[in-house]
C-alpha cells in the first residue's frame, strides 16, 4: 500500500517535470531548434495539421530553420501560418524552401522570457507540492483506517518529502539551464 503511493506519487511528480521541459522546448532562445514550430498548425485540405506533419523542418545553421513542405502547393500555406503564429518570425521562400532566421533577443525580451520561465517553474513546484499533499493525505487515510501504524505513516511521509525535494530540485535545475540559455548572447 505504501509502496503503491510513493510509487505513483514519483510518478505523477516525474511527469510534471517532463511536462515543464516540454513547455520550456517552446520559449525561444535565440537558437533555431524545430520544436519551436511544433504548436504552429496549417490548414491541410480542411484539416488542421501540425506543422512537421506536411513538412520536414530541420536546422540550416544556428540561427535558421528550413522548412521543405512535402506537397508544392502547401509552400504558401506553411509561410502563411509561420508568419501568423505569433511567434514574431519572418520566413522567406525560395522555390520549395522556407528559411526561416531566427532575430536576435534583446536584452529586454531575454529578461521577460526568463520571468516566464521561473513562473512555468513555480507552476510545476505547486503541482510537485499538490502531489505531495495527495501522498500524505492517501497515508492520513490508511491510519485513519489503522491499516498502517504511526511508525509506518511518519516514515512514508518522510520518504515524500524525500521524493518531493529531489522533484523539485530537478525543477530548479531545469530552470537554471533554460536561464542561462536564455541570457547567452
Amino acid at each position: 500500500m505504501i509502496d503503491g503511493i510513493l510509487t505513483d506519487a514519483e510518478t505523477r511528480m516525474g511527469k510534471s517535470v517532463d511536462s515543464l521541459r516540454s513547455e520550456l522546448i517552446k520559449i525561444r532562445t535565440g537558437r533555431a531548434h524545430p520544436s519551436l514550430l511544433d504548436q504552429i498548425v496549417v490548414d491541410y485540405y480542411g484539416t488542421d495539421t501540425p506543422i512537421n506533419q506536411v513538412a520536414n523542418v530541420t536546422v540550416e545553421d544556428s540561427r535558421t530553420l528550413a522548412v521543405a513542405p512535402w506537397e508544392k502547393q502547401m509552400v504558401s500555406v506553411v509561410e502563411k501560418a509561420i508568419m501568423n503564429s505569433g511567434l514574431g518570425l519572418n520566413p522567406s521562400t525560395a522555390g520549395n524552401l522556407i528559411r526561416i532566421p531566427m532575430p536576435p533577443l534583446t536584452e529586454e525580451r531575454r529578461r521577460e522570457l526568463v520571468k516566464v520561465v521561473k513562473n512555468e517553474g513555480e507552476n510545476t513546484k505547486v503541482a510537485v507540492r499538490n502531489i505531495r499533499r495527495d501522498a500524505n493525505s492517501d497515508l492520513k487515510e490508511l491510519l485513519k483506517e489503522k491499516e498502517i501504524s504511526e511508525d509506518e505513516s511518519r516514515q512514508a511521509e518522510d520518504n515524500v518529502q524525500k521524493i518531493t525535494d529531489k522533484y523539485v530540485a530537478g525543477v530548479d535545475e531545469v530552470i537554471a539551464v533554460k536561464e542561462k540559455e536564455l541570457m547567452e548572447i
